[in-house]
């Protein structure tokens, strides 16, 4: 997570399985640099979100030319930013970690699903095990190995990686910041709790958000994942996903 008084930038590093990458960084080197290069690049209040993103994505290219840049399983991350005008709010999102409105209309939620749209058999195949098992672990990077065959492409999904173009295919806006009560950027380990769990609503997300902050959000997070360990009620790619929040308070 990065961020300005006006910016908030959540990250969320694509998991290896295991399997190489290229760069002798790794993930967490490359979501530390992204971050920072998208809140410097972003230090004109007006560029466009997508712009800076893209400006960032190739600076960070530029700090490891050494490494195999073209490697399909290449660093990358999800990316989900907030920056606060005088009277708007804009918002971008690239894959699957949202930036959600609490306002006088109601919940809005922005995210980017088109990674779930691909190799569903792959994904089914990695559900029918409990984590923590050798079957799991084969059958996660069988998916893995062929979503990097896919990742920034048109047939698949787009994520921040090496390529700048990524940032073309973000989906983002601005909404008016009047009547926006408060907002959410975060990684989807913390939103499985709305939308795989359904463990709680979005309106019980910002209340707790606004009684003990993003700590008791994340915390419930794991307590709900503490009840299913191995994933029977809950399948998914591992007992408990990295999770990160964002909260801001109008």
């Amino acid at each position: 997570m990065a961020g300005t008084p006006t910016l908030a930038v959540v990250l969320d590093g694509l998991s290896t399985a295991g399997l190489t990458t290229g760069c002798r960084h790794g993930v967490p080197w490359y979501v530390a640099h992204l971050g920072s290069q998208i809140v410097s690049a972003l230090s004109a209040p007006d560029r466009p979100l997508a712009d800076g993103l893209a400006d960032a994505i190739e600076r960070v290219a530029e700090l490891h030319p050494g490494c195999d840049l073209g490697n399909p399983g290449t660093p990358s991350a999800t990316v989900a930013i907030l920056r606060e005008n005088s009277e708007s709010l804009d918002h971008l999102v690239l894959a699957d970690s949202p930036v959600v409105f609490d306002g006088a209309d109601g919940i809005s939620v922005i995210t980017d699903l088109r990674v779930d749209e691909v190799l569903p058999d792959l994904k089914a195949a990695v559900e029918q095990y409990e984590t923590h098992t050798g079957e799991h672990r084969e059958a996660l990077q069988k998916l893995v190995s062929a979503q990097r065959q896919v990742r920034n492409t048109p047939e698949g999904y787009w994520v921040a990686a090496a390529v700048p173009e990524a940032a073309e295919h973000a989906l983002s806006g601005t909404v008016p910041g009047v009547g926006v009560h408060a907002a959410a950027v975060m990684s989807d380990g913390v939103s499985r709790l709305v939308t795989e769990y359904g463990m709680a609503t979005w309106s019980e997300v910002f209340d707790t958000l606004r009684a003990g902050g993003p700590c008791e959000l994340i915390d419930t997070v794991r307590k709900v994942e503490a009840t299913d360990p191995t994933g029977r009620r809950w399948p998914r790619y591992k007992s408990g996903d990295d999770a990160t929040v964002a909260f801001c308070q109008w």
